[in-house]
């Protein structure tokens, strides 16, 4: 019976249901309100876990493809898959981080200078992972990963937005919102690194850039998914025949053709990652609206720090240019790991260049136009695949090996904590 009610005290998804019921009840909902809001958060987090479920084994495949025609270790930075591998197992720790971050951002916003309240709740759980895997994979007792860890996420979530603030003036003209994406210090790299140009006045601009079409289908996230991965699964299949190991291909695809394989593999994940987003997105919206309603209620002169599409119509050649150089400094950060026999290759994902490497685009373009954009998202973009390595070593021995968490706010908070815990714990003994 014990064994039985500390299962569901694991229960993820119970967990988040019963935040949103709090939530829905301070709100002063109806009933009907109450019940509709919380079973859909349930259901959300069911929904994520079928998409889990179903990309899980499609990263297997690949890595085992991969690692098989190149002879090493290679790992998708997607950040979607990373989570889904810590939810499986640590998921009472995380779900706790999460909504004690967003509680103590509330009580920072509250009574410091740092008013940001952050509103793009996936990021929110994506950097309550990291932050999790951090204090345990030091040893740490479950109330200390919580406590401490949520500490840090909602300082974070308050105080990181501070930093890009400037250029957000810059790329909006107003002051009225804050970024709300964990790359936060990687963005306001790029727009110091757009302010090395800003003295170049003759058709700086990104929008005087000719982008080609083809780029801006990669504006919808699920099409760049299934492409980046078709072609992945393609270039590990080939590196497999090549290498005389068809073996492992012919029984990978079973009853597929072996040449169709990878197309089916890629498109598979994109469906999975699609079922996985909208899981995510069903079940934070009913916690982060009771957050919102206490912020706007309790916390004067608050600010919300939202999702980063909200700059890309300010400079849209800016988001492709960003999205083009992030990728190329992602292969560029490939190259390195191979020139300097990194044990692990970290592969860039296409949804992180995308986004992240995007929004590095308006930033970089915010005072350098074009050339501020590239060069910004480039050098962002090695960011994202050589600075998990840090973290990486760690995480794999706790189970999260197929896949890593990208973003720069994530690696340089998660291994400066770790980097500075392990070596007191080193002389502590």
């Amino acid at each position: 019976m014990i064994e039985a009610l500390l299962g569901q005290v694991r229960n993820t998804a119970l967990i988040v249901g019963v935040v949103a019921l709090v939530g829905l009840i301070l709100q002063k909902k109806s009933l009907s309100e109450i019940i509709s809001g919380t079973t859909k958060t349930i259901l959300g987090f069911m929904i994520f876990n079928i998409g889990s479920g179903a990309i899980s084994g499609v990263v297997t495949n690949f890595s085992t493809l991969f690692n098989t025609g190149f002879g090493i270790q290679g790992v998708t930075t997607q950040v979607e898959v990373a989570t889904s591998l810590a939810l499986n197992t640590y998921g009472l720790e995380v779900a706790l981080v999460f909504v004690l971050g967003f509680i103590f951002n509330l009580l920072v916003a509250k009574f410091t200078k740092f008013k940001a309240i952050f509103l793009t709740g996936q990021h929110f759980l994506y950097f309550a992972c990291v932050l999790a895997l951090v204090f345990i994979s030091l040893g740490f007792s479950t109330p200390v990963v919580v406590i401490v860890g949520g500490l840090v996420l909602g300082i974070c979530g308050a105080a990181l937005p501070s930093l890009a603030q400037p250029f957000m003036n810059k790329i909006t003209g107003s002051d009225d919102i804050a970024m709300g994406h964990f790359n936060l210090i990687g963005y306001t790299f790029a727009g110091y690194v757009g302010k090395l140009f800003a003295k170049e006045n003759e058709n700086k601009d990104s929008s005087n850039v000719k982008v080609p079409e083809f780029f801006k289908l990669f504006r919808d996230f699920v099409f760049s998914v299934a492409v980046f991965m078709v072609i992945l699964f393609y270039v590990a299949t080939i590196a497999c025949v090549v290498n005389g190991q068809m073996e492992v291909v012919k029984a990978m695809s079973k009853n597929d053709l072996w040449y169709i394989f990878p197309l089916l593999q890629g498109i598979q994940f994109a469906a999975g990652m699609s079922v996985l987003i909208y899981g995510v997105r069903q079940f934070i919206a009913a916690i982060t609206e009771a957050f919102v309603a206490i912020s706007d209620k309790y916390i004067p002169n608050s600010v919300p720090a939202v999702d980063c599409p909200a700059v890309f119509p300010y400079a849209p050649t800016a988001v492709i240019i960003g999205f083009i150089g992030s990728l190329l400094g992602g292969f560029f950060g490939m190259y390195l790991m191979i020139l300097f026999k990194s044990p692990v290759i970290l592969i860039p994902a296409a949804g992180i260049c995308f986004f992240s490497g995007g929004t590095s685009g308006v930033f970089g373009n915010a005072y350098g136009g074009w050339k501020g954009a590239l060069l910004g998202s480039f050098l962002v973009g090695i960011a994202l695949v050589v600075f998990p390595l840090v973290l990486y070593p760690a995480f794999a021995n706790l189970g999260i090996a197929d896949a890593s968490f990208p973003n720069v706010d994530y690696n340089i908070v998660g291994a400066f904590l770790y980097k500075v815990i392990e070596f007191f714990q080193g002389l502590l003994g």
